[in-house]
């Protein structure tokens, strides 16, 4: 008698001893069956349909699916263009960056020919001088209306327009930095290639036409003057212009207009004017707009009223109500040294002074 999982008749001629089949190590899994080329019909298909014992399946689709493809596709195109994009701007690049310029400067004393008009109220300084009709502060210092240029657009043109007007205000306008106690709210806003210029002008003083603070800053002797009315009277204009594919410059000309006093003199004490002249060049190119930086690379200076025989570079030292220029003046300058070429002074015309 054969075992329970035998046949009836016993275990077949010439088959496997003990009813082993040597095809029981073969696993039929689902996946086995979902992946075979052939599928026999059921029979309420074949009744129904007429269709053939068997039938071919459609091939698996192995990988992504055409919508797929397509999408993955679409993806790397766009982040290829972003890349691209944020590396190359579209007004183009210059490749060779110009190290920054030095600085070359100019400070032209003005000196009275009389005695320093005064008044114990500013207000009635500036009401009869040239500077009535100006606006106070940063609002002297307008923007123009900003135009591209062939290699700069619009929104460059006007960060190169708001640095320099920035470099205005914080040179020209600050408290601490006009009474000589702060020079980094000016200094932060240059080009690295200008900071050991700019320090070793503050820290070490010279008329050389390179290293003097007040081709830099606005700035007087603490000891001997201070403002008398916080409202300076500003006037001028700034211009934009390319200069070549990778440079923009700015020119400004502006007039500032100061009353100042004896430093520690009461309120009532007499005030006078004191005017000075800015005509200053900053360059940019692109990595300076990009940090709102400017190279300032020309300076010309003229300020009053001042005494010719006064050093001017460190500070400006002002000539106040009543005062009269000292007799002398700088020394003469040697056309052959090139680093003596500072040794000028002009008159301040009567008409630059209140007429009171």
């Amino acid at each position: 008698m054969g075992g329970p999982g035998d046949p009836p008749e016993g275990t077949p001629e010439g088959g496997p001893v003990g009813g082993e089949d040597e095809y029981r190590s073969v696993v039929f899994d689902e996946s086995f069956v979902r992946a075979a080329r052939l599928q026999e019909s059921s029979a309420r298909e074949r009744m129904t349909d007429h269709a053939p014992a068997v039938r071919r399946r459609p091939p698996l689709r192995r990988g992504l699916t055409r919508q797929a493809l397509i999408l993955v596709v679409l993806i790397l195109v766009a982040f290829g263009t972003a890349i691209y994009m944020g590396v190359r701007h579209p007004y183009g690049t210059d490749e060779t960056q110009q190290p920054a310029e030095p600085l070359r400067m100019t400070v032209i004393p003005l000196s009275p020919q009389g005695r320093v008009p005064g008044a114990p109220d500013a207000e009635t300084l500036f009401a009869h001088s040239p500077a009535a009709q100006y606006e106070v502060g940063a609002e002297g210092i307008p923007l123009p209306a900003a135009r591209s240029t062939a290699h700069f657009s619009d929104s460059q043109v006007v960060t190169a327009l708001t640095t320099a007007k920035d470099y205005l205000v914080r040179s020209s306008l600050y408290p601490e930095v006009l009474d000589s106690s702060e020079v980094r709210p000016a200094r932060a806003l240059l080009d690295p290639g200008q900071l050991d210029q700019f320090d070793q002008s503050v820290d070490h003083p010279a008329a050389d036409g390179r290293h003097a603070p007040t081709g830099w800053l606005v700035r007087f002797d603490p000891t001997r003057a201070e403002l008398a009315d916080p409202r300076i009277r500003v006037q001028g204009n700034l211009t934009a212009t390319e200069t070549d594919p990778a440079t923009l410059e700015v020119t400004a000309d502006h007039t500032f207009v100061y009353a100042l006093r004896p430093t520690g003199a009461p309120a009532g004490a007499q005030a006078s004017l004191f005017t000075v002249r800015r005509q200053l060049t900053f360059r940019f190119d692109r990595d300076d707009l990009r940090l709102h930086q400017t190279q300032l690379v020309v300076s010309y200076v003229q300020a009053g009223p001042l005494s010719c025989a006064e050093d001017a570079a460190d500070h400006l030292h002002p000539l106040l109500a009543g005062q009269t220029a000292k007799a002398g003046g700088p020394a003469g300058t040697n056309p052959f040294a090139t680093d003596s070429a500072t040794a000028l002074c002009g008159t301040l015309s009567t008409a630059a002074e209140p007429k009171l």
